[in-house]
């Protein structure tokens, strides 16, 4: 190796001539599944996230249960939305990149660095973006330091933005924020957050094709995570249940 790669995990592969080298060119007729809506939003206890488990190929559903909303780490969590294969790949190296930093410097990044680290990394995939293949994350953890719960935003360049209340993107994330703008309060109680958010997706679905619904019949429910002083931990299945089937008795 010709230098220190420092704590960075994908500097260490780009020293080492590991990391694949993307040309830029026409989209050409590439098709590859998409990811649609995901959503976080603050409550008084820390951030909720949550995200509908369609992918689409145009216009044909390509899976119906694919994961959006994964764990980063023990105190914050990444949602997807655009190309699914790149943007899983994506989340995989993150969860290994603060993996590796912790284990080299024996302490957990810190929230805003975290933030910092995947901008850099959604900018890296710029060259991507002008062949069509676009991934746009959402991300939320609790601040250990400022004991709150935060959430930011990224747009393809690899700009991020802190959001104060709540957040979508993806193809629904017009309705779910058009949604969240009449139905959030700051300081929610864990149980209205959890079904304020759960409604705001049932809300996009229910205008935008490409963001699947809850589907109780065939037992597909969303994705959620919640991120407290205490940590990640994922939603109950027969609690977002419930809240599904109450929200969907409402729209009918």
């Amino acid at each position: 190796m010709n230098g220190d790669p420092g704590v960075s995990f994908t500097d260490l592969l780009a020293e080492l001539g590991k990391l694949p080298s993307w040309e830029t060119g026409p989209a050409g007729d590439l098709a590859a599944p998409v990811g649609t809506t995901v959503l976080a939003l603050r409550y008084a206890d820390g951030v909720v996230m949550v995200g509908d488990r369609q992918a689409t190929e145009g216009h044909t559903i390509a899976h119906r249960r694919i994961q959006k909303v994964f764990p980063a780490d023990q105190y914050s969590a990444i949602a997807i939305s655009g190309t699914a294969g790149l943007a899983i790949e994506l989340v995989r190296l993150f969860q290994t990149e603060l993996e590796h930093y912790e284990k080299l410097e024996g302490v957990r990044l810190s929230l805003e660095g975290k933030a910092n680290y995947l901008a850099r990394m959604v900018r890296q995939q710029l060259p991507l973006v002008f062949q069509g293949l676009v991934v746009v994350p959402l991300f939320c953890g609790f601040d250990e330091h400022e004991q709150v719960g935060r959430l930011y935003t990224f747009d393809v360049v690899g700009g991020r933005y802190e959001e104060q209340d709540y957040a979508a993107t993806g193809s629904g994330g017009r309705e779910a924020k058009s949604y969240l703008k009449t139905a959030y309060r700051p300081d929610m109680p864990e149980p209205e957050a959890l079904d304020t958010a759960i409604r705001a997706l049932i809300a996009a679905a229910e205008e935008d094709t490409a963001t699947g619904g809850p589907d109780l019949q065939r037992g597909i429910l969303p994705n959620v995570v919640k991120v407290t002083a205490d940590g990640l931990t994922e939603g109950e299945d027969d609690r977002i249940a419930d809240i599904a089937r109450s929200a969907l008795e409402d729209v009918r």
